[in-house]
């Protein structure tokens, strides 16, 4: 039987004033992972969820994130930011990671907090080490990544040096219900690695392999949507 179960816990009850946090996905494989990582970290904040699953393949047609794409973006920020009336919109996180240049578009054209999926995770990797593996089971996720990544290190005036992993296997097994397959892709695909200051799973899909990863790789290792609820959670209660 496949494990990739629906999350069935009960959410807490908001609160007055609960913050809303709305959350943009482009695969259905990032939905559980995000959730979890609210339940567990955060549970007071009320989740809004808009899946467009078919970002991802029109990005894997057509090869290139064009003004198209941008201004798809553009649309579901702003309506994710809408709010409902009963909850104002006091940030949104995207948990898609191929999307670089179409989330910072969002980020400058919206007056509340929008998060990339991966700048949290980079912090964090950045803040341990320079030598930073970077996993990813999306190939067209690893340039635009790697390019982040290296950019957010020479903001901080650090040197970064990436190992760049794809694990190949992995998501289609995912896809397919065989969440074991693609912790065990991940695992091989990360096997020979060598000394690292940190990993980071790039991907909110990849989050659930931290489990199988960590008692093989004698560094931290690093999953998205923990990183990213965490620095949201600061950031929006601090403001």
């Amino acid at each position: 039987m496949p494990d990739t179960r629906p999350d069935t816990r009960p959410e807490a009850k908001a609160a007055p004033g609960a913050p809303r946090i709305a959350l943009i996905h482009a695969l259905e494989e990032s939905v559980l992972p995000i959730r979890d990582a609210f339940v567990r970290l955060w549970p007071e904040a009320v989740r809004a969820d808009l899946l467009d699953a078919s970002l991802s393949s029109d990005l894997a047609a057509t090869g290139t994130l064009d003004q198209a794409m941008i201004d798809r973006f553009l649309t579901l920020g702003r309506y994710a930011a809408s709010g409902t009336g009963a909850y104002d919109t006091r940030a949104v996180l995207f948990t898609c990671s191929a999307f670089g240049p179409a989330i910072q578009a969002v980020k400058e054209a919206l007056p509340i907090p929008v998060m990339r999926p991966n700048e949290a995770a980079f912090d964090e990797a950045l803040s341990i080490g320079p030598r930073i593996a970077l996993v990813v089971t999306f190939a067209p996720s690893l340039p635009a990544l790697s390019r982040e990544l290296s950019e957010m290190a020479e903001a901080r005036g650090q040197r970064v040096e990436i190992t760049p992993v794809l694990a190949e296997d992995a998501l289609p097994a995912l896809k397919s219900g065989d969440g074991r397959g693609h912790d065990a892709a991940v695992l091989r695909a990360c096997a020979s690695l060598g000394p690292q200051d940190a990993v980071v799973l790039g991907q909110f899909s990849l989050a659930r392999a931290a489990q199988v990863l960590r008692p093989e790789i004698a560094c931290p290792v690093i999953t998205t949507p923990d990183s990213a609820v965490r620095a949201l959670r600061q950031r929006v209660l601090a403001g």
